[in-house]
């Protein structure tokens, strides 16, 4: 094997590892569920937003050689701390980290030990969390590389059982605007908004390989891309075919965690949630450990070292707990309207920065109306209701699928690109 190949193949496995967030998996078999005998059509909308879209945000960052705050500058510095702070505690303390321990409590310690509730469990484990948090260990970072092939491997034999032998007929289930919201569903990995943040961590292993111009760098990102795509579509699309298998045997009110415990106990029984519980406890806490540490730095350049990373862990820490106690769907139904800001902002930059636009008062326009629709957008769904308001938005093209945002985005990049360019050309 040449030895570009290999690397690419040892960086797709890395990137496969930081996309594949062991709590992601809760999502396939529900939209499948849902989806029913569309669920092919399922399967290729949430893998565009919950597989393309970071890799198309680590392809940008390579293209710039930089971060998300790299990107969003030349929207402007306050919007760049505004926006990078957003996307930080989106994938820390507001919703990525609350869920690490949320579907540790339902997939590993409730169907275990019912009788433990979920406050005792929430507080141990984000006081293990915090103990490595405060005192990082090379032990975490092995379990890592140890647990990510095991978890692989057991969802893998679920899913080759589960095709073999069917636990229930695919039906139709009348599932409307599948594609789109399949899209909206693949936000919920919250791996995009993080690609852009921890792309650094990409490049620094490419570059390390000793590729060093940005055409080998981005060669390199997209093979490895090709092969991490490839494994996640493998894993999501096995997950949401075993999830179109329930439509016809598993009432229609479960919650996601628990869908997924039926589903493995269905296929390879009480021992199968067992190593899977295990599996995916010890998984969570090393991205929610992960998570942490990041957010805590973050703070401390942020705040110019006068929050200390020890206090920024505390803080962290205990925000978290409270947002864990809700449980995985008050989580993920809190988290929609703010990923449906957070998300289109990263896609219009992301796109922005793939096809070379350098001109930032194009940037500023297109970015901020993106911006400001998808606000208004979400005013309702977080309990703010202004009638013209909603009245307007109902009016723009795709307002009705969750896609209100494009058409907007689409005439303000054209209109200020078409001022920019008759400007110039006055000068």
């Amino acid at each position: 094997m040449k030895k570009s190949n290999k690397d690419a193949f040892i960086i797709g496995l890395a990137l496969f590892a930081m996309f594949f967030g062991s709590g992601n998996l809760i999502f396939p078999p529900y939209l499948g569920k849902a989806a029913g005998s569309k669920y092919f059509i399922s399967i290729i909308g949430f893998i565009m937003t919950g597989v393309g879209l970071p890799l198309m945000g680590i392809l940008a960052c390579a293209k710039i050689n930089g971060t998300f705050k790299d990107m969003s500058l030349r929207v402007g510095k306050v919007f760049s701390i505004i926006a990078t702070t957003s996307i930080v505690l989106a994938i820390g303390p507001m919703l990525a980290i609350p869920r690490t321990a949320a579907t540790t409590y339902e997939l590993s310690v409730h169907p275990i030990f019912p009788n433990v509730g979920i406050v005792p469990s929430i507080i141990i484990y984000f006081i293990i969390n915090l103990a490595f948090v405060l005192k990082p260990s090379s032990i975490v970072d092995n379990i890592g590389k140890i647990l990510t092939p095991i978890l692989l491997l057991l969802l893998l034999t679920i899913i080759v059982k589960g095709v073999i032998s069917p636990i229930g007929t695919i039906v139709n289930t009348n599932f409307q605007h599948v594609f789109s919201n399949s899209l909206i569903e693949g936000y919920q990995t919250m791996d995009a908004i993080a690609s852009v943040i921890f792309a650094s961590i990409v490049l620094s292993s490419v570059k390390d390989k000793g590729y060093t111009k940005t055409s080998d760098i981005i060669k390199m990102t997209s093979i490895s891309g090709i092969v991490a795509v490839i494994g996640l579509g493998v894993i999501y699309g096995g997950l949401m075919y075993l999830g179109s298998q329930t439509s016809s045997i598993i009432p229609g009110d479960i919650g996601k965690t628990a869908l997924v415990t039926e589903i493995v106990k269905r296929i390879l029984g009480y021992s199968g949630n067992l190593f899977l519980g295990a599996a995916v406890a010890l998984a969570c806490l090393t991205t929610s450990i992960g998570l942490t540490s990041s957010a805590a730095k973050y703070f401390e350049g942020l705040s110019k070292d006068k929050l200390s990373y020890r206090t920024n862990s505390i803080i962290i820490t205990i925000w978290s707990i409270l947002m864990a106690t809700m449980g995985v769907d008050k989580i993920v139904v809190l988290s929609g309207p703010i990923l449906q800001i957070l998300y289109p902002i990263v896609i219009v930059l992301v796109i922005l920065t793939l096809l070379g636009v350098n001109n930032n008062s194009v940037i500023s326009a297109t970015v901020y109306t993106t911006l400001i629709i998808s606000i208004l957008d979400n005013m309702a769904p977080l309990g703010i209701h202004i009638k013209f308001i909603e009245n307007f938005i109902s009016l723009i093209p795709l307002s009705k699928i969750g896609f209100v945002w494009v058409i907007p985005s689409i005439i303000a990049f054209i209109i200020s690109y078409l001022y920019a360019n008759m400007k110039k050309a006055q000068i």
